[in-house]
């Protein structure tokens, strides 16, 4: 995972917005393109963000917290 929980976010909104209002007809299919960030949102990996060596996701994003036992 190389993206942060906003840019995860931020994916998922514009993506879907995106995606629909293709298939609604409110714009062209040009913005069916927001399955790109829809899915990349989903799952949580963008491949131009591996290759461009980018990551959103902060450490603090990478520490669990420990249960108290």
């Amino acid at each position: 995972m190389n993206t942060g929980n906003l840019d995860r976010l931020i994916r998922i909104i514009l993506g879907a917005i995106l995606t629909y209002l293709a298939y609604n007809g409110t714009l062209g299919s040009w913005a069916y393109i927001g399955i790109i960030p829809l899915f990349t949102g989903i799952v949580g990996w963008c491949p131009l963000y591996a290759i461009l060596g980018v990551q959103t996701r902060g450490l603090a994003e990478d520490v669990k917290p420990q249960s108290k036992h």
